[in-house]
Formats: structure tokens, sequence, C-alpha cells
């Protein structure tokens, strides 16, 4: 047991990152990182989610739970913004922890963040898929059942066009990130202006009688959770906070940032601010357009919104760009998970072989498993189960982030760098931070947090067996 904890809370030398990460071309600007952190945070979840949690949970209401996620999000945010003003190195919360609490931690946050990458880019790219095919059955366009849906999904032996873009995506992150950028920028502007239009279409169409009541009369769902009053925005916030999670995917990339001490701050905090701003609009347009109840079920409320508002051309044009715009989301977590891979391998915690770069100078080869591992999770198998392990993994990532600041804040200046940017009200907004992302964790579905629970097993069992007595070889 002493053995184990002396290598737990062995620390790494950041100069060790700084060669390691050095041949990682810096490429990636203030707005590269805006484009990266707006099109993964506003994706999926924004013409889905309003709508089902205003139905299941918050009524009109909604909007509150998505600003208490925010506030929640955003206490987070300022801590990865010094984390990774001070610590640029690929891996994120993965690297910054072996830095400030030891090489088994980092395991904990980093083993917690893959399974996010891999859940969310399986569960994008069939979000995806679905939505496309949505697209084209009025045109008479349709997929044979057995190439539609994931193994055992209504017919289903494998998500061909899940499998499509993931594929593509990966092709595209494998000539380099500035590529790569280029298409995020163009991208994510049309998705801005999708949910621009909606919003001042869809104002022309808002009955004020529908926000009455704001926050409804508490009751319990038939599944036992919460509907109406404080509870029911509590309930709500645990399933809306999976929105705001990929400000994450901005950090993975640090060690390609231009500048990081400027750049990422900027990045981190200028795409969630932006994307409250569109959560908080959409979710409510949307509940002012018709009656919350009317979204109950429903897996494309903007659209449908649209379309019984008289403007089925718009919901068409809106629809489509959405559909374009998680190309966008599927970019940045593919990018940011084999970020975190690559971290995994550079340190000998999983094969060496995931640490090595390409000719040039990119890391393909955890690029190639991340994409692997995610066409397995989206094409083949049924994981809607799995969905909100993304979340329950990112927070408790997130709690040893805001709890890192109090280790990392002695050591800048000395043996760390002055970060170009630092978590103000120090040492009281981290505590408010570590306790938000907990009051989030401790509301989320039981099977997630059992689901969470065996995840950490298996990743505690990895550590113990294979990552601890490779690194000892070093």
């Amino acid at each position: 047991m002493g053995k184990l904890w002396k290598k737990m809370t062995q620390k790494k030398d950041p100069k060790e990152y700084q060669q390691k990460d050095a041949h990682l071309l810096q490429v990636l600007g203030v707005k590269d990182f805006l484009a990266l952190g707006v099109g993964t945070i506003v994706s999926t979840s924004i013409f889905t989610l309003p709508g089902i949690v205003a139905a299941q949970h918050a009524g009109p209401a909604v909007v509150l739970s998505f600003l208490a996620a925010a506030v929640v999000a955003g206490l987070v945010a300022f801590a990865y913004a010094e984390m990774s003003s001070a610590l640029p190195f690929a891996g994120s919360a993965y690297s910054w922890i072996n830095v400030i609490f030891g090489e088994g931690f980092g395991w904990i946050a980093g083993w917690a963040l893959i399974a996010e990458y891999f859940i969310a880019v399986a569960f994008v790219a069939s979000g995806l898929s679905a939505n496309l095919q949505g697209l084209l059955e009025p045109l008479g366009i349709q997929l044979p059942a057995a190439l539609s849906a994931a193994f055992g999904s209504n017919g289903g032996m494998i998500d061909v066009l899940a499998v499509l873009v993931i594929v593509l995506v990966a092709i595209l992150l494998s000539h380099g990130t500035s590529g790569a950028a280029r298409v995020e920028n163009l991208l994510v502007i049309l998705k801005v202006v999708a949910i621009l239009v909606f919003i001042a279409v869809g104002a022309t169409a808002i009955k004020t009688v529908n926000y009455h009541p704001f926050i409804p009369a508490h009751k319990v769902n038939a599944d036992g959770s919460s509907f109406g009053g404080w509870q029911g925005i509590y309930a709500g916030i645990s399933s809306i906070f999976l929105s705001y999670i990929g400000f994450d995917s901005i950090a993975a990339n640090a060690a390609e940032a231009k500048n990081p001490s400027k750049t990422m701050p900027r990045g981190i905090l200028g795409s969630l601010l932006i994307a409250v701003a569109l959560f908080s609009g959409v979710s409510l347009v949307l509940v002012g357009m018709f009656h919350y109840t009317n979204y109950a079920n429903n897996a494309e409320p903007v659209g449908w919104a649209l379309r019984h508002a008289g403007h089925p051309l718009v919901a068409t044009v809106v629809q489509t760009i959405a559909v374009v715009g998680m190309f966008t989301a599927l970019i940045g977590m593919t990018l940011a998970g084999s970020r975190l891979l690559y971290s995994f391998g550079r340190d000998k915690l999983l094969p060496k072989w995931l640490g090595e770069l390409d000719s040039n100078n990119l890391p393909n080869h955890a690029l190639i498993v991340i994409s692997a591992v995610a066409i397995i999770l989206g094409a083949v198998f049924p994981f809607s189960f799995l969905s909100q392990l993304v979340s329950a993994g990112t927070l408790i990532a997130f709690m040893f982030v805001t709890l890192g600041i109090y280790r990392l804040r002695p050591r800048e200046g000395k043996d760390l760098p002055v970060p170009g940017f630092k978590m103000p009200f120090y040492p009281v907004l981290p505590a408010i931070a570590f306790i938000g992302a907990l009051f989030v964790f401790l509301g989320l579905d039981h099977l997630a947090k059992l689901a969470t629970g065996i995840w950490f097993v298996i990743g505690i069992l990895v550590y113990v067996f294979y990552g601890m007595h490779s690194t000892e070889k070093e």
C-alpha cells in the first residue's frame, strides 16, 4: 500500500511535459479556440435539451436551469483558465493533476475525461446521423433499417452514417489542426447564424400565456424524478450540465496554442459566455412559442416549433444547418480526446505507441484509437444508457481542477510560470466552484453514479496492474 501511495503522489516535472509536447505545432489562436469551444458546447444539446428539460423537469423556468448550470460551469472555467495558462500541456486536467497532485490522481482525472470523449464522440455522431436521416426521408431517401441504427435498436445492425462522419472527421484531423480549425470556424459561424434565425423568427410567435406559471408547482414524475418547483429546476441543472462541458476540449489542445497564457483564458471564458447567451435565448423563445408540455419526448423541438408556428422553410434551413453544425462538435471532441489519449501514451500509463507522433508531428495513433472506439460505441452498440456518464466523469475531473488551484497558486512564480490569468477571489472562489460541481454531481441519476463507479474500478485496475508498473521502467 505504501508503494502504491508513493507512486500515486509522484508528481511530474512540468519541464518534462514541455519537452515532450515541444514537437506539437503551436498554430491555434483565440478565434480558433472560440470556434472550437462554441462548436463543441453549442452542439446537439441546444437543439434538443431546452424542450426536453422544460417538459420533464422545469417548465418555463428551464432558462433558470441553464443559467444555474452556466454559473457552475463558469466557476470551473475560471479554474481551467488559470490552469491552462500556467500549464499549457496536452491532456488538460490529466496533465495538470499529474503535476500538482501526482501520477495516480492525474490518472483518475484523465480516466474520467476519456469516458467523456469516447461516449461524446459516439453520441454526437449518432445524433448527427439521426437528424440527417430525418432530413433525407421527405426527399424519398431512406436507408435500410439494418444500416440506419445501432445494433439492437429499431432493427438496426450498424449506423453507417455515424461510421462515415467519424471517419471523415478522423481524416480531416489527421492532416493537422490548422486545416480543421478553418473548417471549424466556418461551420460554427453557420451554426450560430441558424440559432439566431430561430430566436428572431420564433420570437414573433411568442405567447406570454405560455410563461405562466413560470415555476410550476412541484410534483414527482412517474420515474421518481422531480418536476416543477426548485426541485425541478435542480433536476434540470443536472440534465443540462452536459451542454457546458465542452470547454475542456479547448484546454486539451493547450500545447498547440499560440501564446497560451492569453489565448487559453480568452478561448475558454469567451466560448462559455457566447454559449450561455445562445442557450438562454433558445430556451426562452422555445417555451414562449408553445406550452412546454408539447415538447415531451420531442427529439427535435426547435424544428417542430418552427413548423407548427407556420415557418416550415425556416425549420428546414435551421435543421439543415444544425446537422452541419453538429460536425463542429464532432471535430472538437475527437480532437480533444485524441490529445488526451496521446498524453496517456506520452506518460506510458497506456501503451507508448499512443504517445508517438507521425512524420508531420501529429498524434495520429491516438486519433485512430479514439475514432475506432467511437465507431464501436456509436455505430454498433446502443449507448443511450451511458449518456449521463459523460457528465458524471467530467464533473469528477472538474472537482479535481478546482481543488488543484490551492496546490497551483503557491508554486506560481517559483517552479511554475506566473499565468496570464488568475482565478479571482482566491481562496474563496475555488471552494465555491468545487461545491457547485459536487452539487450538480449529486443531482445525477443514480444509474449514472453506479456506471461511474464501475468505470473507475476498471480504471484503478488498469493503473495498478499496468500503468504504475510501466512508468517505473522509465
